[in-house]
């Protein structure tokens, strides 16, 4: 029997895209607007431009762009034939994700008066949103095709951000680097839309999912910035001064720990005794998921160390062991091994984080305890807050939790993230599952002939397709 499969993006894709663009163009004009470090009118001759809240935000936008336009878009495109999908495909999801983001979360977040008011701290919020997709989209490389990834984004950003709205508003918890509301939800989320798109051909391996020498480079350049930027991650949304200088610099011991750790593993679990290319690309990155629930805590830099090491071990075993099983036993492909670097490394992160909240006191933090653990500070009309509202002019009136009280909301976050981001992820498949959005047949994964023209050197056992849209495929 023979099937005619349709790789044509000429209809597809622009009538997408045009969609969600006047979708988009529409709600930006009536409801976004300049918030108060935008707003000419909120500006007089006696503001120091200076303490405009670009200055200090604007260097971590920057930093953020950089992880997610070329280290995610470089460590992505490690596939020998599948380069440009990795990266492009990165680029136009990243892109819409942020533009789509920054109108979900300024509805739960930003919006008073009949608006949205927009700044750059929008913008970086929208791109930690935008990260959650583009871990998720890691679980499903090279199978998926762009207009299925463009609706993804559209579908996750909104179960992210009402999660995100959730925990804030309700549970109140410590998540500094992300790893319960960012790398756990991303993580879960994306292995549930795998789970639908579920391929048992491609258990057994594919011919184009091999790496080149060049494209394991280009690969590791992404590892490289990604590695170099990721302190600007966990720290941007952290209280300025100590605590921001404290996650800085647990995630570069953390990360520089899981770097020499992942070395000494890739050697000793190779049978040859070698370094194998894709260890370094991924595993060297665990330590910096690992500090990230307790990066701007008290936790001294040995525990950052520790840290990096056991998130280290722990994602390179999963590497070696969990993927292989979880494909062939529990039906879960992991194209880039998310699970391994984002779901095994968030939940040691997690644990970390509460075994650090549970010990955390006045001894060791003094009165700024209950600035790091805002929710811990006493309630309003509490005589012990104002006296530390001497000793720290400023502090806000807090919920009243003791250590344990905060550490059951932060076990109860993680459960609500896993639950959503997998009921969602779900959800997500069945609707990407559809024939119309143009999901490449097993034959033609992993393949940039597929939706690009590619260079005539391009190295592609399937030729004769390079040129055509309709590709025919035996049953």
């Amino acid at each position: 029997m023979i099937k005619i499969f349709s790789s044509s993006l000429r209809c597809r894709l622009p009538v997408l895209v045009a969609i969600f663009e006047v979708l988009l163009l529409v709600l930006y004009a009536m409801f976004v607007t300049y918030d108060d470090s935008t707003n000419a009118a909120r500006q007089t001759n006696q503001t120091d431009p200076l303490q405009n809240s670009l200055y200090h935000v604007y260097p971590f936008f920057v930093d953020v762009q950089v992880m997610i336009f070329i280290g995610f878009g470089c460590l992505l495109a490690f596939m020998k034939q599948y380069g440009f999908g990795g990266m492009v495909f990165n680029f136009l999801t990243a892109t819409f994700a942020i533009q789509w983001a920054v109108i979900v979360q300024g509805f739960f977040q930003f919006y008073h008066d009949g608006k949205i008011h927009v700044g750059v701290f929008n913008l970086l919020n929208a791109e930690f949103a935008c990260a959650v997709v583009l871990i998720s989209f890691g679980a499903i490389l090279g199978r998926t095709s762009p207009i299925q990834l463009l609706v993804m984004a559209l579908l996750e950003v909104p179960i992210f951000a009402v999660t995100e709205w959730a925990i804030l508003k309700y549970l109140k918890i410590n998540d500094a680097g992300g790893s319960i509301m960012i790398h756990i939800f991303a993580c879960y989320f994306g292995l549930g839309v795998s789970t639908v798109l579920y391929r048992p051909c491609l258990n057994e391996g594919h011919s184009k999912e091999g790496t080149t020498y060049q494209s394991d480079i280009l690969s590791v350049m992404g590892t490289l910035f990604l590695w170099v930027f990721w302190p600007s991650f966990n720290s941007s949304l952290t209280l300025p001064g100590d605590d921001q200088h404290r996650a800085i610099i647990h995630t570069f011991i953390g990360l520089s720990s899981s770097t020499l750790t992942a070395f000494a593993l890739s050697a000793l679990l190779n049978r040859k005794g070698k370094l194998t290319m894709a260890d370094i690309q991924n595993v060297t990155l665990a330590g910096g998921v690992t500090v990230g629930a307790s990066v701007d805590m008290m936790i001294s830099p040995v525990a950052a160390f520790a840290l990096g090491m056991i998130g280290c071990t722990s994602c390179m075993l999963g590497y070696k062991y969990l993927t292989p099983f979880m494909a062939k036993k529990l039906r879960i492909q992991d194209q880039c091994g998310i699970h391994n670097l984002h779901g095994l490394t968030g939940l040691i992160s997690t644990t970390a984080g509460i075994i650090c909240i549970l010990i955390a006191s006045e001894d060791t933090y003094g009165p700024s305890l209950y600035q790091t653990f805002a929710h811990r500070a006493p309630v309003e009309g509490d005589p012990r807050l104002k006296e530390l509202q001497e000793l720290i002019p400023g502090l806000n009136p807090g919920e009243g939790r003791s250590a344990s009280d905060q550490a059951l909301y932060q076990v109860a976050a993680l459960g609500v993230s896993i639950g959503v981001s997998i009921a969602g992820g779900l959800l997500t498949g069945l609707v990407l599952s559809l024939p119309v959005l143009a999901q490449p047949p097993d034959e033609f994964c992993f393949d940039d002939t597929l939706y690009f023209e590619v260079p005539g050197e391009f190295d592609n056992n399937v030729l004769p397709t390079r040129n055509h849209d309709m590709v025919a495929i035996t049953d």
